[in-house]
């Protein structure tokens, strides 16, 4: 078979591309390394946002753009994007009140907001916003943005173009690709072979690793790696709001509520020159994240109160910075494309908010090389699992009624986790012994199943820490039974 397009890295961006392009009729290969979600996708602080911050650097177009995605992914899938109200104090000699008032009136108008609500100053002393803060935190504001399961987002835009037809590969690494004519010819790490009309170099902080070891062409474009790292600590505060929290070296930190039990707080940018892997989270990270915290908490958060913690590389797109926090978030292209030559196109940068329309972008760049094709489709449909017409609250009441033998928690982990796909998974079940041994926090044999089958799932820690979170949640014990039950 020869594809149209084969795609390289399955992360949210030649996902997102992936889906774009079988559902326009393309035929679609992605190959991932890893896992899908892997590397800087599952490493993010899980939001769907317009980016404040990228208000100070002038990137308007960014932050517009980011702000319409916002509302059409709220939309499309309901089950894994929620809204979330996020709390910034006022912190004097900082940020004046007029830069933060102007800032959010421009958040609020930069792109139609139908499904959040406007931003508002408000009385922090005396309102249970201000309950976690010192006393020093008198005023501040509110403004809302959305939570995104960033490695779920991934997985259903593979699932999604799977059943538009692309073929997706895990584990599957490219070593080597060479035109031929009009053609790539690719060689996988296995030995298969592959032929392409074109070929999309999605590989996040490997693309240009791809560009010169696997491609071997010339770009003038280069990848910036920026190191993000976070700490999941146990609840610090209650409420289902976030803080964002501003510091004197001009960066913010955010605190958002996680899996119920946890804070998550985070990221740091710190400029990475070592080769694309796996990266940790630095003593010095450590401290800079929980002296930020601290500065604002009444009760202080220390080392002890840590449960996890992650990091990953952003792979900025290198705009001549001095420093990594001001490195342009936006996404740039290289389009390689020599006269009567297959073409390849690499992607450096971009945001889990924007990829839609990243593969939009993308596949208009590629389209007079692809055969005729569909016209872009992708935003108004829904992702797979989000078919919720009257809203996921009432999709969870009809769920807990319907298998009440879930029980409420595991009602909401599953609706979160697979909305309407859930029945999927549940089929005929009426009682969870139907689903087969539970390894812990109602994670069945039947979950597992569904989760190989149908979600590309390999190891134990593809699904404790990528298709889920129970890694935080499920004993040692427990952990290691799902590892030996799996073999991986």
């Amino acid at each position: 078979m020869i594809y149209d397009l084969l795609i390289v890295g399955g992360g949210i961006n030649g996902c997102a591309i992936a889906r774009d392009a079988a559902g326009r009729g393309l035929a679609v290969r992605l190959v991932e390394q890893g896992d899908l979600a892997q590397g800087t996708s599952s490493a993010s602080t899980k939001l769907i946002h317009g980016g404040l911050r990228y208000l100070e650097l002038y990137e308007f177009r960014l932050v517009h753009e980011a702000l319409a995605e916002r509302e059409l992914l709220l939309a499309a899938a309901p089950h894994i994007i929620w809204p979330l109200k996020f709390v910034l104090p006022y912190e004097k000699g900082l940020r004046p009140v007029w830069m933060l008032r102007l800032g959010l009136f421009l958040y609020d108008h930069l792109a139609r907001r139908k499904r959040l609500e406007a931003s508002h100053m408000v009385k922090l002393a005396g309102d249970p916003l201000g309950a976690p803060l010192r006393d020093a935190y008198r005023v501040g504001f509110t403004y809302a943005d959305c939570w995104v399961d960033d490695s779920r987002l991934v997985v259903l835009n593979a699932r999604d173009a799977a059943e538009r037809g692309a073929t997706i590969s895990v584990g599957a690494k490219l070593v080597h690709a060479a035109r031929q004519g009009d053609r790539w010819q690719a060689t996988l790490a296995d030995g298969e072979t592959i032929q392409t009309h074109a070929l999309v170099n999605a590989a996040g902080p490997w693309v240009s690793q791809v560009i010169e070891d696997a491609l071997h062409i010339h770009s003038r474009k280069h990848v910036r790696l920026v190191k993000g790292s976070h700490l999941v600590l146990r609840k610090l505060f209650e409420g289902a709001h976030a803080y964002i929290l501003q510091n004197p070296d001009g960066r913010i930190v955010f605190a958002i509520p996680y899996e119920r039990e946890f804070t998550l707080v985070g990221t740091t940018d710190v400029s990475y020159d070592g080769p694309p892997g796996a990266v940790a989270i630095s003593d010095a990270e450590t401290d800079y994240l929980l002296n930020s915290l601290n500065h604002f908490l009444r009760v202080p958060a220390t080392r002890d109160d840590i449960v996890w913690s992650y990091a990953g590389l952003r792979p900025l797109y290198d705009d001549g910075a001095l420093k990594a926090s001001v490195v342009t978030r936006d996404y740039a292209f290289d389009l390689d494309a020599p006269e009567d030559a297959a073409p390849s196109l690499s992607i450096f940068g971009g945001k889990i908010t924007t990829a839609r329309r990243l593969a939009e972008h993308a596949l208009s760049e590629l389209s007079r090389f692809l055969p005729a094709h569909g016209e872009a489709w992708t935003a108004d449909a829904i992702f797979p699992g989000g078919d919720m017409p009257q809203g996921f609250d009432s999709f969870l009441a009809d769920l807990k009624r319907d298998k009440p033998f879930l029980g409420d928690e595991l009602a909401l982990r599953l609706a979160r986790a697979y909305g309407t796909r859930v029945f999927q998974i549940l089929k005929g079940a009426r009682a969870l012994s139907d689903l087969g041994r539970d390894f812990g926090c109602g994670l069945t044999e039947a979950e597992i199943a569904y989760l190989r089958e149908k979600e590309w799932a390999r190891s134990a820690d593809d699904i404790l820490w990528r298709r889920s979170k129970l890694g935080l949640h499920m004993s040692d014990a427990q952990q290691q039974a799902l590892r030996e039950f799996i073999g991986a």
